[in-house]
């Protein structure tokens, strides 16, 4: 059985078009350097530098160098791994915390003005809200790779 074209035109669609809604709200909002970083720790809790590299998808180096500048700024801390002498641990400080409402609000207001101009209802951007969330809902299979 072959896929409808229109869904999967309009799946591929979803794609571009929330990657093009990303890059849009990123160059009118100031985000840090590590604002990604930030967003991983909200949403893992404390982590390692390995498992925050694994969940942005980036090098473990490029991670350190991310976590380095976001402690400089006083957005996380890092104290020793209970467990691994050699590891720390990485945690979202106070600041970074606010930091983190401060973009998430802004992104907001970019967004929900740009919804202004249109004639999309609040039903309407709830239902596509549920949408990205069930596409981006974890993979179980994806944890045992």
């Amino acid at each position: 059985m072959s896929p409808d074209p229109t869904f999967h035109n309009l799946a591929s669609d979803l794609v571009v078009l929330s990657a093009r809604l990303t890059r849009a709200v990123r160059r009118e909002v100031e985000h840090p350097a590590g604002a990604r970083a930030l967003s991983i720790l909200d949403e893992l809790g404390p982590a390692g530098v390995t498992a925050l590299a694994v969940a942005d998808r980036c090098s473990q180096p490029t991670m350190t160098a991310t976590v380095k500048g976001l402690e400089e700024q006083g957005l996380v801390s890092r104290r020793p791994h209970p467990t691994d002498g050699r590891a720390q641990v990485v945690d979202l400080t106070d600041a970074g915390h606010a930091e983190l409402a401060r973009i998430r609000r802004l992104n907001a207001e970019l967004v929900t003005a740009r919804l202004a101009d249109t004639d999309h209802t609040a039903e309407e951007v709830a239902t596509a809200v549920a949408v990205m969330r069930d596409i981006l809902r974890p993979n179980p299979q994806e944890d045992t790779l």
